[in-house]
């Protein structure tokens, strides 16, 4: 994609339900290597739900008040007034601005945000369980990286937006204080880090044990377990687990696919299940129906969650 272009992402592929596939936007980082050596690409990707547009570089220059070093400025687009952050200072790599710099647009968690890039290459189609965890060979270590893909002759790291954008827009002081009467046990999965951190905090303040997963296919194990468990002691399956809460977008296995496997067991059908994501739109929301997820919220609201699981539990107790 050239300077002075712009585009709107819409790839005209529905993916249908419990399919456990995604698509992904790939794009790359130059860095630098030196004045004579070629620059090294680095590539990353992004899921394509989350992108309204890609467009020109503005231009800006970083304002010596900026409250992260990433941050460049913001830009108007549509009726918006949109923050621009650099990728690559993020990631702590040393990209050469160039005229032929572009900007991914995003929309996820109410929050619209631009984030400037050398280029993007294409769209892919994979599934879930082509996205390998991060591991410690990742080009740049942090905890926004959460999956990788193989290409063959390149990987793709799949970038968290969601904990790049945290330090601006998260603040766990300000989260509303519930207590469950009695204490609840919650399987949580999710493969953000800084969700889980959140997530785990939110869920201890509120009266519940938690078993932590970072995928939707270690979360099923855990709940397999759990359910041989409960046939060998000949107990309840609520005596190990009350209430399994997921994000949709996971490496391995999506919150879909977990979703289905839980409802469609005649053992574990009942155990209620959450689903959250920084993009529920109307058509995630019938994919969350179809699967019989007990409840959908658009973004990691945490206290929403934990208000929310407790409801479901006394109520499927009363």
């Amino acid at each position: 994609m050239t300077k002075k272009q712009t585009s709107a992402i819409d790839t005209g592929i529905l993916l249908e339900t419990g399919t456990n596939e995604l698509e992904i936007l790939e794009f790359f980082i130059n860095e630098t290597n030196g004045d004579e050596t070629p620059l090294t690409e680095h590539y990353f990707g992004v899921n394509v739900a989350k992108v309204m547009q890609v467009i020109e570089t503005p231009n800006l220059e970083p304002p010596e008040s900026a409250p992260h070093p990433s941050f460049m400025g913001t830009i108007p687009l549509r009726q918006h007034i949109l923050p621009v952050l650099d990728l690559s200072v993020w990631l702590e790599i040393d990209m050469p601005k160039s005229e032929r710099d572009i900007v991914i647009v995003t929309e996820f968690s109410n929050s619209i945000t631009g984030f400037l890039v050398s280029g993007v290459t294409e769209i892919h189609r994979v599934g879930w369980g082509q996205v390998i965890p991060p591991a410690g060979y990742i080009a740049h270590s942090t905890d926004a990286i959460v999956g990788m893909v193989d290409k063959g002759d390149r990987f793709i790291q799949l970038l968290d937006l969601e904990t790049i954008l945290s330090e601006f827009q998260l603040h766990p002081d300000e989260i509303e204080s519930v207590v469950a009467q009695q204490q609840y046990t919650a399987l949580v999965a999710d493969d953000s880090a800084t969700i889980r951190t959140m997530l785990q905090a939110s869920l201890e303040q509120a009266n519940f044990n938690h078993i932590i997963t970072s995928n939707g296919e270690e979360a099923l194990r855990q709940i397999m377990a759990l359910k041989q468990r409960a046939e060998d002691e000949k107990k309840d399956i609520s005596n190990y687990v009350d209430v399994v809460i997921s994000d949709i977008e996971m490496p391995l296995m999506d919150g879909f696919s977990l979703t289905k496997n839980i409802k469609e067991d005649p053992v574990l059908q009942k155990l209620p299940v959450i689903l959250y994501s920084s993009i529920i739109t109307d058509e995630l929301r019938h994919k969350g129906e179809t699967v019989k997820a007990d409840f959908q919220v658009s973004k990691p609201d945490l206290s929403t969650i934990a208000k929310k699981a407790i409801e479901l539990i006394e109520n499927g107790n009363s």
